[in-house]
């Protein structure tokens, strides 16, 4: 199959709601912007909420998509007795999970930080992280979770848990040392700003750690095989 070919096939494969996501949520961040009364002079609560629906929205997006992505090949067999395995496969699909919702998050964000209206502390190429690391760190979690558990909807659930709970327990999650660090929502809930670069160093480093672990998990066939359980 040709390069090109191969990857349509993954984003077939991806299904509707990773594929409408992501487009409906940019979707909404520029009509929000559109609409905004103080158009060339933004008020800093439609802002703040802005920055809330990037860095939450996208990141759960893509995390919800990864965790269903092991239930979506009907030829896992087929592939198991191909010589690249199984493995590349499904990064390939993660890949497409990840950089489709991630192309969509630039479409809104680049604009906003090159006409003032993201916070000036966020405007660099650096501030791209406060959506790029919560949906790397969720996107692997989601993965790990399908792997491990062999359900999507219990990756699924596993990662709105996260999500929801980083939401309500915020305080508490900012005065302990590594629950800061792994914080998700350190730019729109976090309480330490000079942690920032930290926190997003560190999410990036744990959400490679999270998908080196998925691939550990998927070197068992049985595992592959079994599916998801009844």
């Amino acid at each position: 199959m040709k390069p090109i070919a191969l990857w349509a096939h993954e984003v077939r494969l991806a299904g509707l709601p990773a594929l409408l996501g992501p487009p409906a949520l940019a979707v909404l961040i520029v009509l929000l912007i559109l609409f905004d009364p103080l158009l060339g002079s933004p008020d800093a609560r439609t802002v703040m909420f802005l920055m809330i629906l990037v860095e939450a929205g996208f990141p759960l997006l893509a995390g919800m998509a990864a965790a269903s992505l092991p239930s979506r090949d009907p030829t896992v067999e087929l592939r198991l007795t191909l010589s690249g395995g199984y493995r590349p496969v499904l990064l390939r699909r993660l890949a497409v999970s990840i950089g489709w919702c991630a192309l969509c998050a630039l479409a809104v964000t680049a604009p906003l930080a090159s006409s003032g209206w993201w916070n000036p502390a966020y405007g660099g190429p650096a501030g791209q992280l406060v959506w790029l690391s919560p949906l790397l760190w969720l996107s692997g979690l989601g993965l790990l979770a399908a792997v491990a558990l062999r359900n999507s909807a219990a990756a699924g659930s596993v990662v709105a848990f996260v999500w929801t709970l980083e939401q309500v327990v915020a305080g508490p999650l900012q005065e302990n040392v590594v629950s800061r660090l792994l914080y998700l929502f350190a730019t729109t809930r976090g309480a330490a700003s000079e942690g920032w670069a930290g926190n997003r160093l560190t999410l990036l480093a744990t959400a490679l750690l999270l998908v080196l672990a998925a691939w550990f998990l998927l070197h068992d066939p049985e595992r592959v095989l079994e599916g998801e359980p009844e």
